[in-house]
């Protein structure tokens, strides 16, 4: 995608929303500054990339809350696997 408008965000989230696009996007953008990681692969500034999740349908308002939590899960999952590969290690 070379460029991306707010017509590419509100064919993902809806025609006449967007009101509801703006909030969409601060909203992620205040996980970014936290520490959250892009879902997109990008130079950009932090607007762009996150209209550019909001784009892809990564980052919808059905899950923008619980991105931080999956990330955090995801973490989790992976230290309990690498914990259970060096028991089976020391076995």
């Amino acid at each position: 995608m070379a460029r991306i408008t707010v017509e590419d965000c509100l064919e993902t989230i809806g025609v006449n929303k967007r009101f509801d696009l703006v909030h969409l996007a601060v909203d992620r953008i205040k996980q970014h500054r936290h520490g959250e990681p892009y879902l997109v692969e990008g130079k950009n500034k932090e607007v762009v990339m996150t209209l550019r999740e909001v784009a892809a349908g990564e980052v919808t308002f059905e899950n923008i809350y619980g991105l931080p939590n999956a990330e955090d899960e995801a973490v989790a999952e992976q230290e309990d696997e690498n914990s259970s590969e060096e028991e089976k290690a020391t076995a």
